[in-house]
């Protein structure tokens, strides 16, 4: 009897055990962004994605696991010919990531290395349709052509390239060394090109500070002129209007008593005047005989003073 409840407790045991095994191998938790590829006597089966999944133990199996992820993949150096006969060395990086599990496993035997080879040669190619120049200045062209060129080729292998990074493009020495020159050139073309527009302005700011100063060196001599002529136009119809004052006074005496008598005397006094400044002047003068001295030139001027008088 101990020997029959012995060999049941075993009996459960062994059934406990496989049971645990079976459902160890049964229970598959697939992690985030991962899938697994089950197959079933060596045959495709399904594809488990992330989370609780249940498979048929030693029926199925994990045939590969698959990342989801984004990937970057270094892609080594090469050498390319661009389309004006350079030798470039070039290496860059890759960056894509698995769309279906099933054609990256069975579509292609190893995806990274079959998207790496792909990446240069089409990296090859299309610096072939280039020149040197091109290859500088186009480097964000290049890489979307060269990710348009390897997605179209993998899409059968469910592989997706999200983009393509260039990391350098090396050119042969000699090359290296005619860019230096000619960007030298380019920078004393530049320097000269600059120095001369300098001077040019120069020469033009000078110019024009010139003829701003004569400029305003004329319009200064225009303005002293136009006042100078005012003022002498002033000063013309002061004195036109002071002598016209005068004359209209003297002419209101004039037509006086008064007025007369002193006409008459202001001629006599001048008369005089006039015959002693010709006396001063000339060696031979001409007078009458009464007037050859000083007391008759007086005498002569009082007579015809008082004439004056009693005429009046």
């Amino acid at each position: 009897m101990e020997e029959l409840l012995q060999y049941v407790l075993n009996v459960q045991v062994l059934v406990l055990v496989l049971v645990v095994v079976l459902l160890k191998n049964s229970i598959k938790f697939v992690p985030q962004n991962q899938a697994y590829v089950v197959e079933r006597f060596g045959k495709y089966q399904s594809t488990k994605e992330a989370g609780l999944n249940f498979i048929l133990p030693f029926i199925d199996r994990i045939s590969a696991d698959r990342s989801l992820k984004e990937q970057a993949v270094d892609v080594p150096e090469q050498s390319a010919i661009t389309k004006d006969n350079i030798s470039l060395s070039v290496d860059g990086v890759l960056y894509f990531r698995v769309l279906d599990p099933y054609k990256a496993t069975y579509g292609v035997d190893n995806y990274v290395f079959a998207v790496t080879q792909l990446a240069q040669t089409t990296m090859r190619s299309e610096l072939g349709k280039m020149e040197l120049d091109k290859t500088f200045e186009e480097r964000d062209v290049l890489n979307t052509n060269i990710v348009t060129s390897i997605n179209e080729a993998a899409g059968p292998w469910g592989i997706q390239v999200l983009r393509y990074e260039i990391k350098d493009i090396v050119p042969p020495q000699s090359v290296m060394e005619a860019m230096e020159a000619q960007m030298k050139a380019e920078r004393v073309k530049r320097a000269q090109i600059l120095e001369s527009e300098g001077d040019r302005q120069a020469a033009i700011n000078r110019a024009e500070g010139k003829k701003a100063s004569v400029v305003l060196a004329a319009e200064a001599d225009k303005e002293e002129q136009v006042l100078r002529a005012e003022g002498e136009a002033k000063a013309i119809v002061a004195v036109a209007s002071a002598q016209a004052e005068a004359l209209r006074q003297v002419g209101e005496a004039a037509v006086t008593e008064e007025g007369q008598k002193a006409i008459q005397l202001d001629l006599a006094t001048k008369a005089i005047e006039a015959k002693h400044a010709i006396a001063k002047e000339s060696s031979v003068v001409l007078l009458p005989d009464s007037a050859t001295d000083a007391s008759a030139v007086v005498a002569q001027a009082m007579t015809i003073i008082q004439k004056l008088s009693k005429g009046s």
